[in-house]
């Protein structure tokens, strides 16, 4: 069992890893710390020696600020690093094993995986497809999203995944950003047992655009589409005739490996170039030491690769490690509320990663979920996406790690490639809330408005120090931005996350949340993060999305919408307990002008609670584009409750 100790605060409280996991942990020697700190560049070279190179690099680092260069002069492939290298060893081993919404289950080892991959590669050759050439993906959590992306990165081509529940006018402005002349979609998909019509929302997309020329479509949901002669065709036809074998393009450490679009303040998206030498080595790194990743592990990640966490946790960093994937294409309450759990029990899953709002609502629904299946074959834990509050990480803790396992929350962005902050589960004692420690070789640091480190307690802006192996290396087509929104608060040399955090007595970090998701009320300013850690911490709370409401005379006033857990029923006695206890743990200024107690929050597939769409309906505004919700239908929900207590 983890070791507690006997402070009784949640944050306060420590955990140390099992005295047998730490004695077989990839990571177990303090020292690695110690020795990454006195050169970051020999730490990260001989983490290198764990990847096939044709040719080895020249100079592991040519950094000239902002820009970096490592591994000048290596020579790769990432697929070649993820499939052929395995077939050594585990060429008849699982390589994935998938499982959709309805039951079905494919699995493939990484002998038949490489074949399907190489063959769609062939294809994406015979299209016309070269070096270079960036490939555009539309495909929801099926096998195919895998596959091309590996065949993408076979031909050096780079691919941009678009997340599948993004509208059709979403994707086409992806598309065209990245002048993509190939799309790979499918027909539909299911979610919640419903079909989602994505073939359609392509057609709607694209309809005006003369920039692709085909578009590849997965057969997989059977339902009826429209194929466009000579622009459209099957991928069960195409790849029919394909030939199953396939040179891997020999790329250059600095060519790019796939743009990944992510949202900026301004609403219009950054494409963020992830190259390829620095990225395989940073990903195969942190996956074998913060997952501590074994030959008979069975790792699941719950990402979807529509976002990084997919990219660098799903399919790069877990396969050059030659693990076996889980991955599941449906909804986490579907048929019901144990899908997880039964996932996890069917496939003897060792290794979890989800979202902290996965995580609490699971602590909604309730322990008796996971209590009906076996998860006992877990035996480490993970949390991704935003910061996991310490009654969660206990819940989880408790109810999914049963107690025995460590629990590792991870830190890292779209842009850096690879998680920056987080606990080695062989080494960390582990504190609930705190992403802990920054990863050995990356230096990070809390700094106030002029760069300068802020006392331990205090909140500051999280900042990256010295350069990594996978950080973005330009925003496409837009250098001007990549360099202000990343280099220009402090100076070029100074990672700028967008982050708020601080550090406790013993150097942990406390991540705090988007520092442009503050409230500011009559002078204080508040993390909207911060605010909601605060309230879920209240034994009645399973969720809550805090935001402002513009006001005349104070900027803002702050309204909460809170989901209650099961079994506590909505009361004006509830609202007033709710209000003293944000009092009392944050002060009279935040006491919350509404409460408005909802059945579901906004939240994206991937599980992130939609504050703009919250701040929206508490602003009586157009809350904008809503194809990315799990459930839209809640908007309509939350406005009739707000306009209520308005009236």
């Amino acid at each position: 069992m983890g070791e507690k100790s006997d402070k009784s605060q949640e944050s306060e409280a420590l955990f140390k890893a099992p005295k047998d996991f730490a004695a077989n942990a990839n990571a177990n020697d303090p020292d690695i710390y110690k020795i990454a700190e006195q050169d970051p560049e020999k730490f990260w070279e001989m983490n290198a020696e764990n990847i096939e190179w044709y040719n080895k690099w020249e100079k592991v680092l040519e950094w000239k600020p902002p820009h970096s260069k490592w591994f000048v002069g290596g020579k790769l492939n990432a697929c070649y690093n993820c499939l052929d290298v395995n077939l050594k060893e585990h060429a008849n081993k699982n390589a994935l094993i998938w499982e959709s919404e309805s039951g079905e289950i494919r699995k493939y080892t990484y002998s038949e995986l490489l074949e399907e991959v190489c063959k769609f590669a062939n294809v994406l050759k015979d299209l016309g497809v070269k070096k270079g050439d960036i490939v555009t993906i539309y495909l929801p959590m099926i096998p195919q999203v895998i596959i091309s992306m590996l065949a993408c990165a076979r031909i050096g081509a780079p691919h941009s995944v678009v997340f599948a529940a993004f509208s059709g006018e979403s994707l086409a402005t992806r598309i065209e950003n990245a002048n993509s002349r190939i799309l790979v979609t499918c027909d539909g998909y299911s979610r919640r047992g419903k079909v989602v019509e994505q073939k359609n929302k392509v057609d709607d997309g694209i309809r005006s655009s003369e920039i692709v020329d085909k578009v590849v479509v997965v057969k997989h949901q059977q339902n009826d589409v429209r194929m466009k002669d000579g622009r459209d065709i099957w991928w069960h036809e195409i790849m029919e005739g394909a030939g199953t074998s396939c040179e891997p393009e020999v790329m250059d450490s600095e060519d790019m490996l796939f743009l990944m679009y992510t949202s900026g303040t301004t609403g219009k998206p950054k494409g963020i170039v992830h190259t390829t030498g620095g990225y395989m080595v940073a990903t195969q790194t942190t996956s074998k030491f913060i997952f501590d990743l074994k030959e008979d592990d069975i790792y699941w990640c719950t990402a979807d690769c529509g976002w990084i966490t997919g990219h660098s946790y799903i399919v790069y960093g877990p396969l050059a490690n030659g693990t076996t994937l889980v991955t599941y294409e449906g909804a986490p309450d579907y048929p019901d509320k144990d899908r997880y759990w039964d996932i996890i029990e069917r496939h003897k899953v060792t290794i979890l990663y989800t979202a902290p709002t996965a995580i609490r609502t699971f602590m909604k629904w309730g322990p008796s979920w996971p209590q009906m299946h076996d998860i006992s074959t877990l035996r480490l834990i993970g949390s991704v996406g935003e910061p996991i509050n310490p009654g969660a990480w206990l819940w989880y803790h408790e109810n999914i790690g049963l107690g025995k396992c460590p629990v590792v929350d991870t830190w890292w962005q779209t842009e850096t490639g690879m998680i920056m902050i987080s606990a080695l589960p062989g080494i960390t004692t582990t504190k609930p809330g705190s992403a802990t420690m920054a990863f050995p070789g990356i230096k990070a640091a809390v700094l106030d408005d002029k760069g300068n480190e802020v006392a331990p307690g205090e909140n500051g802006y999280l900042a990256i120090l010295n350069p990594w192996p996978s950080m973005v290396r330009t925003v496409f087509g837009n250098e001007e931005r990549f360099i202000e929104t990343y280099w220009s608060k402090w100076d070029n040399k100074t990672y700028f996350a967008g982050d708020g955090a601080k550090r406790d007595d013993d150097g942990y970090f406390w991540i705090i949340g988007r520092v442009d998701d503050v409230i500011k009320v009559s002078g204080h300013r508040i993390g909207s993060a911060e605010f909601e850690s605060i309230m879920v911490s209240h034994p009645s709370v399973a969720e809550a999305g805090v935001v402002g409401k513009e006001d005349e005379l104070r900027g803002e006033i702050i309204y909460c919408y809170v989901t209650l857990r099961t079994g506590v029923e909505e009361s004006e006695d509830i609202k007033k307990e709710l209000r003293t206890y944000v009092e009392r743990n944050i002060g009279p200024f935040a006491r919350p002008k509404q409460i408005i107690f909802a059945d579901d929050l906004p939240k994206t597939r991937s599980g992130k609670i939609m504050r703009r769409v919250l701040k929206a309906i508490a602003n009586e505004k157009d809350p904008g584009d809503l194809t990315t919700l799990q459930d839209p239908d809640v908007v309509q929900a939350l406005k009739e409750k707000t306009m209520k207590l308005e009236n």
